[in-house]
């Protein structure tokens, strides 16, 4: 089985976004295997998840119950929801309107009672509540104008900031940019947001994407560890994934992020699972750290896609190796 035939023996979420990155399918084909992900598979069965309420969990940003050993939100209505657009779940579906009428009319924000869509205090938070917003066709613009007001001066966000901080988060900043793109991708934007995105971009692009401006040494090394779900956490795969989803220029202060992924991939041309971030789960995407991973497989190789330029068929993948089809 070569990397690409293993990509595409995968779940419907997986599937359908390996026909869009690394194959020159027709959209027809494309847009059959995104319909697939609200009746099969990861996407179908997290849907089902959702309570009467709204909520997954019983809460919108925490479990209503908390019997996680490691006291993590993952389970809750935001984590779900981040999940399923990832899923690429078709924001026009049925079930996605249902899901998303039902998040609208009861989820309320646990630190001042706020609807969903109306955002709450942490910019992280609001980076995550516009991304879903957005792609879901929500009206977020009032959190947006908030981001945009909340952007520090050396051109990222903390949430940090209301306890008196002044340095951006890498973190911080990664959630609300990934927010502003879709919004923008969704409406346009407006001036000051499309601004506001790319002085966010400025500060981590002055930075490598994995550097003290300061200095110039490795701010961590857990950033060189790729992760999914990478919930509210920054890794360099993740930082370039996010350029490239801007469909901008490829701007030369992106190389050594680019071949931090370049480095990581194993002999048989696949990228493993590392660092995955401790708490309960509502079931398991990939098999564990150290394994071989579809996720961070298919996100390097349609970074390195981009990045190089390359067509479809250039793509360099070992021809076969030894493996399992997936469950």
């Amino acid at each position: 089985m070569d990397v690409l035939d293993w990509l595409l023996d995968s779940d419907p979420a997986i599937r359908w976004q390996v026909l869009r990155d690394l194959t020159d399918a027709p959209p027809r084909e494309i847009q059959a295997g995104r319909e697939r992900v609200t009746n099969q598979g990861w996407g179908a069965r997290l849907l089902t998840l959702q309570g009467t309420d709204g909520q997954w969990a019983g809460g919108t940003y925490w479990p209503a119950t908390d019997d996680d050993p490691d006291s993590q939100p993952w389970t809750a209505t935001t984590y779900s929801l981040l999940l399923l657009r990832d899923f690429g779940l078709d924001p026009a579906s049925t079930e996605a309107r249902q899901a998303i009428g039902l998040v609208r009319d009861n989820s309320r924000w646990e630190e001042g009672n706020q609807p969903f869509f109306e955002g709450e205090v942490e910019p992280c938070i609001n980076g995550m509540t516009v991304a879903l917003g957005a792609y879901f066709g929500e009206k977020v613009d009032s959190v947006v104008e908030r981001l945009t007001r909340e952007q520090l001066a050396d051109g990222g966000w903390n949430c940090e900031a209301e306890r008196g901080s002044t340095r951006s988060s890498f973190h911080t900043t990664i959630c609300v940019l990934e927010g502003l793109l879709e919004h923008e991708r969704a409406t346009g934007g407006t001036t000051e947001s499309r601004q506001a995105r790319h002085r966010g971009e400025e500060y981590l692009l002055e930075r490598g994407l994995l550097r003290r401006y300061s200095t110039g040494e490795l701010i961590s090394g857990n950033w060189l560890l790729f992760s999914y779900p990478t919930r509210w956490f920054y890794d360099v795969l993740r930082g370039v994934d996010y350029f490239r989803a801007t469909c901008g220029s490829r701007d030369q202060r992106l190389e050594e992020a680019v071949e931090v992924v370049r480095s990581k991939v194993q002999p048989d041309g696949r990228w493993l699972l590392e660092n995955t971030h401790a708490g309960k789960v509502h079931f398991p995407l990939e098999d564990g750290d150290g394994q071989p991973s579809r996720w961070n497989t298919l996100r390097a190789l349609r970074v390195l896609r981009w990045y190089d330029g390359t067509k479809a068929a250039e793509l360099s993948l070992p021809s076969t190796f030894g493996g399992a089809s997936a469950p």
